[in-house]
């Protein structure tokens, strides 16, 4: 209500804080590939999974197009210098 009055935030809107989950979730995707926080760990709950994937993918526009647009030229031989 405070930060409505201050106009932070429109009103009838509301924060609620981010769960301990999304927190810890959002650290892992930070720093490890998912596949070795498969490999390491022997079980994982199902939550804990799905949170972990979603914060693995990239949250802004431009990191999409940037990891959309990788291309390596052994998989694409005519995207190789000289190709076809």
């Amino acid at each position: 209500a405070a930060a409505a009055a201050l106009g932070l935030l429109p009103l009838g809107k509301t924060q609620s804080p981010e769960s301990l989950l999304d927190i810890a979730a959002r650290k892992v995707a930070e720093k490890w590939p998912f596949q070795r926080v498969e490999e390491r760990f022997e079980r994982i709950p199902e939550p804990v999974q799905r949170r972990i994937v979603y914060w693995s993918f990239p949250r802004s526009e431009r990191e999409i197009c940037m990891y959309s647009s990788f291309n390596t030229s052994a998989e694409d031989p005519a995207a190789a210098p000289g190709g076809a």
